[in-house]
């Protein structure tokens, strides 16, 4: 059995994050952000490709998802494997997903080599983790309802009750409602709110 299959919570961090290592001259300046799409992961790059224009590098790592499956580790120019992999462990090393750290570079005149560069990545996005809160946040499923508004204050309530959170509410004939329903409690809430619907 896979146990990523079976589980209910995973862990991201709360907010931003900024750290900064030195070694010999060179600055590694480390952004950790939680994020959920490669949307935003293309954006946050963005941004900080603009305001470091003259950093020679910004290397980067992300996990995403719940199944482990997607994730991307680049070294931008540095030696294979000395940035984007080290960047990619600390965050598998604390098991967290959602999450994007972009660690950009100034050269400082002296060359690292390959473990100065391994340890200055990894150091930079351990301390970039250190500074920002780790959360344990439910894994969950969005499902849409539609009934009669009559049945608004009832289904309000199990949403309420079971942590559920509401993503989009609409008022019309029918009131349609669709929510992210935390999946360790997916069956119990479906089959509350369906019991007020068919009544």
């Amino acid at each position: 059995m896979n146990k990523q299959k079976e589980q209910e919570y995973f862990f991201t961090i709360s907010q931003n994050s900024i750290a900064e290592f030195k070694d010999r001259g060179s600055r590694f300046i480390a952004y950790a952000f939680p994020i959920e799409t490669i949307e935003e992961f293309k954006q946050h790059i963005s941004t900080l490709k603009n305001e470091h224009p003259k950093a020679v590098h910004h290397c980067f790592a992300y996990r995403l998802g719940f199944d482990g499956n997607l994730f991307r580790a680049n070294d931008d120019g540095e030696p294979s494997g000395t940035a984007g992999k080290p960047i990619l462990g600390q965050i598998d090393s604390k098991q967290l997903t959602n999450i994007l750290i972009v660690i950009v570079r100034y050269f400082g005149g002296t060359l690292l080599g390959v473990p100065g560069l391994i340890n200055a990545y990894k150091t930079a996005a351990s301390l970039a983790l250190q500074t920002t809160p780790i959360i344990k946040k439910p894994i969950v499923i969005i499902k849409e309802f539609e009934f009669d508004y009559t049945k608004m204050n009832d289904i309000m309530l199990i949403v309420k009750q079971n942590e559920c959170s509401i993503i989009r509410q609409e008022h019309r004939l029918f009131c349609s409602l669709t929510i992210a329903i935390p999946k360790a409690k997916y069956d119990f809430v479906l089959s509350k709110i369906s019991n007020v619907i068919e009544r």
